[in-house]
């Protein structure tokens, strides 16, 4: 076993649809959770589109298709951020995880638990819509966020995620974060939509995260392949970014003294199989 000490939180990033800026709210969070002396682990599991690294600028060698195939460890393969955070690089192509040998299967679960990088938090950048991949990483993940913006497809979309999670995996809690908008009161007029519809007709609970809006800090960010909350710390979305991680640290630790990864990647995997 590695250093693995208490539970480790694993939180699940998605959307109903891409183009939400999903992948820039796993990256912030996990740099203003990093910031707050958290070891934080984000790792890419938009296996079709991985761009977590690009995002941030580094480059990456090996991912975790070469943990796969038994030529690296994970540690060997983490990336590390702004912040001190580490990145997980993903594999390409989406079917990839979902068709592991038994062998393959047992390896991850054995790399997971071997990981020597402390982690306390782990982030996992999840594709959007409602593929098998994004089911899994939903069901395996200890909370889920699903990041809306103010387009009617944006909610339409993200209502039908939670209404799959939710019916057919047992998903009960969601985490929503409205993205991109002009307010705080915007953001939470978005939650309302959303929170109105799922309640009456699903059995969820809904939570309010917290909303980002947009500003040219942020476009500036993304240009440069930083991270908002590294490079305009002062900026109005870098602000809610660290809002929203002090609300995640608030969150229940998982009830399991430990080996929450190695759990976390037995569910993942079982929920591929299932």
């Amino acid at each position: 076993m590695g250093s693995q000490q208490g539970p480790v939180k694993v939180v699940a990033v998605t959307s109903g649809k891409g183009g939400v800026g999903k992948t820039n709210v796993s990256v912030n969070l996990s740099v203003s959770l990093s910031r707050k002396g958290h070891n934080v682990v984000l790792m890419d599991a938009d296996l079709g589109l991985a761009n977590v690294d690009v995002m941030l600028g580094l480059h990456s060698k090996y991912n975790i298709s070469h943990v796969l195939n038994g030529e690296k460890s994970l540690d060997e393969i983490l990336l590390t951020g702004p912040e001190g955070m580490r990145v997980i690089p993903a594999t390409s192509g989406v079917k990839r995880m979902a068709e592991l040998t038994p062998v393959e299967n047992a390896g991850l679960i054995r790399a997971f638990g071997a990981l020597e990088f402390p982690v306390d938090i782990m982030i996992v950048d999840v594709a959007a819509g409602i593929s098998d991949s994004v089911v899994s990483f939903g069901r395996a993940a200890h909370e889920v966020v699903v990041v809306v913006c103010d387009e009617p497809s944006s909610i339409t979309d993200a209502y039908a995620l939670i209404k799959v999670l939710s019916r057919d995996y047992g998903v009960e809690r969601f985490h929503i974060l409205s993205n991109m908008v002009e307010s705080e009161a915007h953001g939470r007029i978005l939650f309302k939509k959303l929170s109105l519809v799922a309640e009456r007709f699903l059995d969820v609970t809904l939570d309010y995260l917290g909303t980002v809006p947009f500003d040219q800090a942020l476009r500036r960010a993304i240009q440069k392949q930083k991270a908002v909350c590294e490079l305009t710390p002062s900026s109005p979305s870098a602000q809610a970014f660290r809002r929203i991680a002090a609300g995640i640290e608030r969150w229940p630790k998982p009830n399991r003294a430990g080996g929450y990864l190695e759990f976390f990647v037995e569910r993942l995997l079982q929920s591929e199989v299932g």
